[in-house]
């Protein structure tokens, strides 16, 4: 395995740097799933929006945050609506130790031309501090 690879210190970050402690992954547990549990966010009314991303939150009794994504076929043909989930996830994967904790987060999608990941960690990055300040209130 070469050094920049190795097992123990993860990979390198964007500048290069070995990762911190933390781990940049996106297991089942931090995925919100089932009718129930966005229902519960939806009911909760708590939603920003910017750009083409409506994103709703609701807190959550958990020690981490769980993130659904929404997004009809209105949106473009699947391989469209595909990537831009893959980026959506991926975003939220590499901001998650960056964002507020023990929140359930739903990203509803509204037609648009797929943007790049750094736009689209913006635009999460965004929209979960303004969510988070809202319940802060």
């Amino acid at each position: 395995v070469c050094e920049n690879h190795c097992w123990n210190g993860g990979f390198p970050d964007d500048a290069g740097r070995k990762m911190s402690g933390q781990r940049k992954t996106y297991p089942r547990s931090h995925r919100l799933s089932g009718k129930e549990s966005f229902a519960a966010v939806y009911d909760a009314r708590t939603r920003q929006s910017r750009g083409p991303l409506t994103m709703y939150a609701k807190p959550n009794d958990l020690p981490h945050s769980r993130m659904g994504i929404s997004i009809s076929r209105r949106v473009g043909t699947a391989p469209e609506r595909n990537h831009m989930k893959r980026l959506l996830r991926e975003s939220y994967r590499l901001l998650q130790h960056d964002l507020p904790a023990g929140y359930d987060w739903i990203i509803v999608v509204r037609p648009h031309e797929a943007l790049t990941l750094p736009e689209y960690q913006q635009l999460f990055r965004d929209l979960t501090q303004r969510l988070h300040r809202m319940w802060v209130k």
